[in-house]
C-alpha cells in the first residue's frame, strides 16, 4: 500500500507560506484541524470557527507531537519561541483547501462528487454500500460537505482506497466551485435542483448556477457526469456535458419504472440499462428515493459492478438516520424525517406517506423550513396542495413559517392546529391518540423535531 505524505516541498508550495524551523520537519501522513485527533506524523491546521479558535490549541498540538502546525501569519508572535515546525499563511482555511488538493493529487482513486438540493446524503450512502461490494471505498462522514468538510473528506482517504465519494454542499455562491476545484472529480452527479438555501442563492436559477459548478469542474478534469433527465432544470444540460442520463422517461440512457408498493410504502422497481435488467424492492421509502437508488446504480454500472454485486449491495442498504426512517409499532407507523427540510423534500415526504397502506389514517407533525429568505411565506403556503393531494388527514404545525401554512389549511377545512411553542405541542402530543395511524415528523434541522420523535416513540412503545 502506497502511503501518502505531505513533504516539506508540499509545505513550501503552499501559497503565502513561510516556514520556521523547517529542518526538524518530517513528512506527515495525517492532517487535522482538531488537536484531539493528533497522531504521530500529523500536521495541525489552526482554523478560527464560530465556537473555537484553533490557535488556542497550537501548543497542545506541538506537545502531542505534531510534525508541523499551520497558523495565521498574524498570530506568529504568540508562538515564535515554540520548538517545532511552524508554517504561517495569510488564510488557514485556504491553506486547508490547498493542502487537501495536494493530497488529492497523490491519491490513486476515482473521485465521485455528489450535490443536489435533496437526496445527496442518501445517494452517497447507497452508492458507498454498492461500490463496497467490489472496491475499497471512502465517503463523506456525517455532514462534512462544505469548504471545511470537503478537504477533511479528502484527508480521510489514503493509499488503500480505490473510490472516494464526496458530498458537496452549499449555502452561498461560489462554495461548490471552490470545493470542486479541490476535489477534481472524475464523476459527478446532481440529484436535483430545488428550493434550497434561497436566502442566499435567491431563486432556482441561482441554485442551478451554484450546483452545476460541480459539472463544470468535472468537465475540466475530462470526467463524466450523470444527469437526472426527469428534472427539467437538469435535462437541458445533456447536450453540454459528456454524460449518462437516467430517469423514468424513455429518453433516459438508464430507465426506471415503479411496478408497485409494499404495505410499508417501499417501491418495487425495475431498472433497464442496455441488456441488463434489475428488479427489486427498494429498502427506502418514496419515489424520490427510487431516483436516488437509480442514480447510485447508474454510477455502479459505469464502474463495472455486476448485476449480482448490485443486488447484493441493495440488500444491505438501510435508511439514513432521520431521513424517512420508518419505525413500525403494534398499531402505528412512525416516519422520522427530521434531519432537515425544504419545500421539495416536504412534498417528497408527503408522497411517501401516501404510499404506505399498513394504516389508513395519515398525520403530519411539521416544523418550519429555514433559509427561504423572502420566499418563506409563499413556500410554506405552497405545501397546502401537496398535503391535500396526498390525503394527509391531520396536520400539527410548529413555528413562525408554519403559521402561514396553518391559515391555508384551515381555509381548506383540513384538520390542523398550529403551536408557537414547543411546550404546547409536546403537551398536545402527550394526550393525542395515534392508534392505527401513519405519523410523519419533519422540519428543518434547527427546529429539533427529533425531540418529538423521541416523545412519540416512548408512547408507542408502551
Amino acid at each position: 500500500m502506497k502511503q501518502i505524505k505531505i513533504t516539506l516541498k508540499d509545505l513550501f508550495n503552499l501559497p503565502t507560506a513561510s516556514i520556521y524551523n523547517p529542518d526538524g520537519y518530517k513528512s506527515a501522513a495525517h492532517v487535522t484541524i482538531d488537536s484531539r485527533n493528533i497522531k504521530p506524523n500529523s500536521i495541525f491546521i489552526a482554523i478560527k470557527g464560530e465556537k473555537f479558535n484553533g490557535h488556542d490549541f497550537v501548543k497542545e498540538a506541538l506537545a502531542k507531537g505534531a510534525n508541523a502546525v499551520i497558523i495565521d501569519e498574524r498570530e506568529l508572535k504568540k508562538f515564535a519561541r515554540l520548538d517545532g515546525t511552524i508554517v504561517t499563511v495569510e488564510n488557514t482555511v485556504q491553506a486547508l483547501g490547498d493542502l487537501a488538493n495536494t493530497w488529492r493529487k497523490k491519491l490513486s482513486v476515482k473521485v465521485i462528487g455528489i450535490t443536489g438540493s435533496n437526496g445527496k446524503t442518501t445517494t452517497k450512502e447507497i452508492l458507498s454500500v454498492l461500490l463496497s461490494e467490489r472496491y475499497k471505498v471512502q465517503a463523506t462522514v456525517r455532514n462534512n460537505n462544505n469548504h471545511i468538510g470537503v478537504p477533511l473528506t479528502i484527508f480521510s482517504c489514503n493509499g488503500r482506497h480505490q473510490i472516494l465519494i464526496a458530498e458537496t454542499g452549499t449555502n452561498h455562491f461560489g462554495e461548490i466551485a471552490y470545493t470542486s476545484k479541490i476535489l477534481q472529480p472524475d464523476f459527478a452527479l446532481i440529484t436535483n435542483i430545488g428550493a434550497s438555501h434561497l436566502e442566499y442563492l435567491k431563486n432556482l436559477q441561482g441554485v442551478k448556477k451554484e450546483k452545476i459548478s460541480l459539472f463544470d469542474e468535472t468537465e475540466k478534469n475530462k470526467g463524466l457526469v450523470f444527469i437526472n433527465i426527469d428534472d427539467p432544470r437538469l435535462q437541458t444540460l445533456a447536450s453540454k456535458y459528456k454524460n449518462i442520463s437516467f430517469g423514468f422517461t424513455k429518453e433516459a440512457d438508464i430507465q426506471t419504472s415503479i411496478k408497485g408498493y409494499t404495505g410499508e410504502g417501499k417501491t418495487v422497481l425495475r431498472i433497464q440499462y442496455k441488456k441488463t435488467a434489475l428488479e427489486f424492492t427498494s429498502p427506502l421509502l418514496g419515489e424520490h428515493n427510487a431516483k436516488n437508488i437509480t442514480a447510485a446504480i447508474v454510477i455502479a454500472l459505469k464502474l463495472g459492478l455486476t448485476k449480482k454485486e448490485i443486488l447484493n449491495g441493495i440488500a444491505k442498504i438501510k435508511p439514513v438516520k432521520q431521513r424517512l426512517e420508518i419505525k413500525i409499532y403494534k398499531n402505528a407507523l412512525l416516519v422520522d424525517d427530521t434531519y432537515n427540510a425544504n419545500p421539495q423534500s416536504m412534498r417528497a415526504a408527503f408522497d411517501a406517506v401516501k404510499a404506505i397502506s399498513l394504516f389508513s389514517k395519515k398525520i403530519a407533525i411539521l416544523g418550519d423550513m429555514f433559509e427561504l429568505g423572502a420566499k418563506s411565506k409563499k413556500e410554506h403556503e405552497s405545501l397546502t396542495a401537496s398535503i391535500i393531494k396526498n390525503k394527509i388527514d391531520e396536520v400539527y404545525l410548529l413555528g413562525k413559517g408554519m403559521k402561514f401554512l396553518a391559515s391555508k389549511l384551515q381555509e381548506r377545512k383540513i384538520v390542523c392546529k398550529h403551536f408557537m411553542s414547543r411546550e404546547k405541542l409536546a403537551r398536545f402530543l402527550e394526550g393525542y391518540a395515534m392508534q392505527n395511524s401513519v405519523v410523519l415528523v419533519k422540519g428543518s434541522r434547527g427546529m429539533k423535531m427529533e425531540e418529538f420523535v423521541n416523545q412519540i416513540e416512548k408512547r408507542l412503545q408502551n
